[in-house]
């Protein structure tokens, strides 16, 4: 193993996507579009770090037929994470039919961004500009619904965002905890864990109303 640390971590946080996606699986969230949306996010998040951490771990050599497969894999979990964003979003802020609307353009963003991934560009870059747009779209969704409504749920996913975008800083930044046995990309999915379980937290409190009653 070759990065231990970046590798153990990630899959961690891919235990702990898979974790949130089967809990919301057992309350019967997936049968909605938000619902759905919901699983994917943790689902596909779970994909990209367990592919990554896989990676970082024992194909760190760009030559290789597992880091050409699953660095790939990686991009287009990262970029289904980004899909489920703009879904839940839309959800929170718009009508169905307003929210449909939004979704099928993500999703025919996302077909091209597959396209960009699997036969252009495997550079992270690409990841980072596709994903930064729906990322910030569900943290402004989720911050006018604490806004209308107040609910210490949705702040509570509302903080969880604002870690996603702390975390890459932090990384970028190139802080460590250890230079050796915990480095910056270690830190950054640390930081990464506790972004989802506040996510997991709010997005289930969050699903519960909408599903109830959108837009109430």
């Amino acid at each position: 193993m070759t990065e231990p640390d970046v590798t153990l971590t990630d899959y961690g946080l891919a235990i702990e996507c898979a974790l949130f996606a089967y809990l919301l699986h057992r309350r019967g969230h997936g049968a909605t579009p938000v619902g759905a949306a919901l699983l994917l996010f943790f689902g596909s998040a779970g994909v990209a770090s367990l592919a990554g951490g896989t990676v970082h771990g024992f194909f760190l050599d760009g030559e290789t037929l597992g880091h050409v497969v699953l660095w790939r894999v990686a991009l287009i979990a990262i970029g289904a994470t980004a899909l489920s964003a703009w879904t839940i979003g839309a959800s929170l802020l718009f009508p169905a039919p307003t929210a449909g609307r939004i979704t099928l353009a993500a999703r025919t963003a996302y077909a091209g961004y597959v396209i960009l991934a699997l036969f252009v560009t495997q550079d992270f870059r690409l990841a980072v500009i596709f994903h930064l747009p729906a990322a910030l779209f569900l943290f402004g969704a989720l911050s006018v619904t604490y806004a209308r409504r107040r609910e210490r749920w949705t702040l509570v996913a509302v903080l969880g965002v604002t870690l996603t975008f702390i975390a890459p800083a932090v990384q970028q930044s190139g802080i460590a905890l250890h230079p050796s046995y915990f480095n910056h990309n270690a830190l950054y999915h640390l930081i990464q864990a506790v972004a989802l379980w506040l996510l997991f937290l709010g997005f289930r409190s969050i699903a519960r109303r909408v599903e109830a009653n959108p837009l109430s």
